[in-house]
């Protein structure tokens, strides 16, 4: 994944689209400017927030000169093709109707905690993308955030406590079975817990 935490990120364009793509890059961390003389209410709640910059005004070429990463996300032809010109070889380019001259994609993600899927079409088709994108998130759902949270702890303890690899194999394997998800989804921590350490008592023996 690129890192963007800190990055200037102006995206250009302040309908749905963009409000897309803004929601796309705000958890890297980036700091993100829209270009744009109108914004969605979705947009504006960001911008009251202080989560994101906006500047009401049309595009110029001034705009993106400090950019690591521009994106064009209006409905207009000329006006994407006016950002396209103005970004140099260093720059990250994405035009959303014209993946072509785009050197980067911004994926549908999902994010449960440590979990990141991506989705991508190379824009074939952004609806295809999305509707994974629900997909994904009907079944990696809320629960993944704290089951990430555990197996991380699980791996960490059998990493400390076992040295033969082949047991370390046996129990991270294991570790994944779908019963620890369940528990997790039952909110049943202190039961799946007990079962995780049953299972390193068996096999310290």
């Amino acid at each position: 994944m690129l890192q963007l935490k800190g990055k200037s990120v102006v995206i250009v364009g302040g309908g749905k689209i963009a409000t897309r793509k803004v929601g796309s890059i705000m958890e890297t961390g980036a700091s993100i400017i829209v270009i744009s003389p109108t914004i969605t209410n979705e947009l504006k709640s960001l911008v009251e927030s202080n989560q994101i910059v906006w500047e009401s005004k049309s595009f110029e070429s001034s705009d993106v000169k400090n950019a690591f990463m521009i994106i064009a996300a209006t409905n207009d032809v000329d006006v994407n093709k006016m950002v396209y010109q103005s970004v140099n070889e260093h720059q990250l380019i994405n035009i959303v109707d014209c993946p072509e001259k785009s050197n980067f994609i911004v994926p549908a993600t999902v994010k449960r905690g440590k979990l990141i899927l991506s989705v991508s079409t190379s824009g074939a088709s952004p609806t295809l993308s999305r509707k994974i994108k629900r997909e994904l998130l009907e079944q990696y759902d809320e629960y993944y955030e704290e089951y990430l949270l555990f197996l991380e702890n699980c791996r960490r303890q059998i990493k400390d406590e076992f040295d033969n690899e082949k047991d370390r194999r046996f129990l991270l394997k294991n570790l994944v079975e779908p019963v620890y998800l369940q528990l997790t989804r039952e909110e049943k921590n202190t039961l799946r817990n007990e079962k995780f350490e049953q299972m390193l008592r068996e096999r310290r023996k």
